[in-house]
């Protein structure tokens, strides 16, 4: 009856520790994809994620454990901009506009 138990236990947990938020999207700056290697961090709570890089088109795909309120970093040429994005268990598609003012990097959502 234990061995049941903790069986039961066990397959009931394991649904809320296999879901995962994902985030996904698009990275632009001036109207176009910013192409290959922009770097997207994510800061989800306390955890924090390693960067990805986008592909030539400009896209990329984070997996969080977490859903709930991130933070994006986004990297380019040296500089960094954030930007909050909320992550849910079927994913969250995150398009991201990327704009220089006055020399510094600055990131918001389309």
């Amino acid at each position: 009856m234990k061995k049941m138990a903790t069986t039961l236990a066990l397959l009931f947990a394991l649904p809320t520790v296999a879901a995962a938020g994902e985030i996904y999207g698009k990275v632009t700056s001036g109207g176009a994809a910013v192409g290959e290697g922009v770097e997207i961090s994510a800061k989800c709570g306390a955890a924090t994620y390693p960067a990805v890089k986008t592909d030539k088109s400009g896209s990329f795909h984070l997996v969080v454990k977490e859903t709930g309120k991130c933070q994006l970093t986004v990297t380019q040429k040296g500089q960094s901009a954030g930007v909050e994005v909320v992550s849910y268990d079927e994913g969250a598609q995150a398009d991201i506009v990327l704009e220089a003012k006055d020399g510094k990097l600055s990131a918001r959502r389309k």
